[in-house]
């Protein structure tokens, strides 16, 4: 190998080191940048929401105003006072007075009668025929024969066997 040859192929080498070298930081300076976009992206949505939130409290407070005015001009409304409250049930019983003449008569609630002659519980009503349902019907633990239990534990019973029993 010729000294010309070995020169010039240290000089490519050096020119494709440089390359690299400016290729690198041609890399770097895009990425720099890039991130720099994206920061400057993040704080412009980050703007407009604080924007956006600034409008919606602005015209809140303006429809406060014009609702303010409203009651006050049209309305009469105004704040309640100090002595517009009252303290305990005597002072609230105090304000009430007879019922006027042809006023309505209040609402009662009725109440059930609790005597000797009245079940516990009403007993259930068939939707199907309208009449009393059976008590063996109604307990689940009773195991009768055309029902079986299930994988998971739980009651099956056939709708067929169950319409049959509450018609008889």
């Amino acid at each position: 190998m010729t000294p010309q040859s070995r020169i010039r192929r240290m000089g490519w080498i050096a020119v494709l080191a440089i390359c690299t070298v400016l290729y690198v930081l041609l890399v770097l300076k895009v990425n720099a940048v890039h991130s720099d976009v994206v920061r400057a992206e993040r704080q412009i949505v980050s703007l407009e929401q604080q924007k956006m939130m600034l409008e919606t409290e602005f015209e809140t407070r303006s429809n406060q105003l014009q609702l303010a005015a409203w009651n006050r001009v049209d309305f009469g409304y105004t704040a309640p006072r100090a002595d517009q409250f009252v303290e305990n049930e005597r002072q609230l019983a105090a304000l009430g007075g007879p019922r006027a003449k042809g006023a309505p008569s209040p609402i009662r609630v009725a109440g059930a009668a609790t005597g000797d002659g009245t079940p516990d519980f009403p007993q259930f009503v068939s939707p199907l025929t309208g009449k009393p349902m059976q008590e063996a019907l109604l307990t689940p633990e009773v195991e009768r024969d055309h029902g079986h239990r299930g994988g998971d534990g739980a009651m099956r019973i056939q709708l067929g066997a169950v319409i049959r029993e509450a018609g008889q």
